[in-house]
């Protein structure tokens, strides 16, 4: 998975979301990846509701990336190392 990449998401129902990868980033020593919404070429910019979505990256028995939902507890922790990783990176400019 790269930075920029869009990729397709299937809920529950079987319908498929396309989302954008924003950011990579590894909290104690798992990788995960923020994914927005995909901006379609007639939209300018996301909606200021639109949320970051913050899946765990993990690889299956077959060697193949999959994205794993989190619990309310590790999302406030990636959301928090990830807020601060935007902070950080904010001060350096």
């Amino acid at each position: 998975m790269e930075l920029g990449e869009v990729i397709t998401l299937v809920d529950e129902e079987e319908n498929e979301f396309e989302f954008a990868v924003i950011d990579l980033l590894e909290v104690e020593g798992k990788q995960y990846a923020v994914l927005v919404p995909a901006v379609d070429e007639e939209e300018e910019e996301l909606n200021d509701e639109e949320e970051a979505v913050i899946l765990r990256l993990e690889v299956d028995e077959e060697g193949n990336e999959v994205l794993v939902d989190l619990d309310d507890e590790e999302w406030e922790m990636v959301a928090d190392a990830w807020t601060e990783k935007l902070e950080d990176e904010g001060s350096d400019e």
